[in-house]
């Protein structure tokens, strides 16, 4: 997982536009198995900004969004979380949940 940490949670609440923060570690099995769907999802959504955290013991951060679960995807608009999911295994529920953050690609 290529860690973004410098991030922080004020940074975070202060985003504009869409946002997907990613929460998971380098060597957790759900979050390599989720990577290619996560991928996939994303590409369709140039304007969602994807950032990746390394979670972790000590890792105050995803304790902030009360993240116990890996891969967990929160999901901001504005600064502000609109949806989770944890442990996602379909691109369609990852793209679905990016409709409600970002309106350019609903048709």
């Amino acid at each position: 997982m290529d860690a973004e940490n410098q991030v922080n949670r004020a940074d975070l609440d202060q985003l504009t536009g869409s946002a997907v923060i990613e929460f998971g570690a380098s060597w957790c099995g759900y979050c390599q198995e989720a990577q290619p769907i996560i991928a996939a999802a994303l590409i369709q959504y140039p304007n969602v900004k994807h950032i990746k955290i390394a979670d972790g013991k000590g890792q105050q951060l995803g304790r902030t969004y009360s993240v116990k679960l890996w891969p967990t995807l929160v999901y901001l608009k504005d600064g502000v979380e609109v949806i989770r999911i944890v442990r996602p295994r379909d691109a369609k529920i990852i793209a679905a949940a990016l409709n409600e953050i970002d309106f350019s690609q609903i048709n």
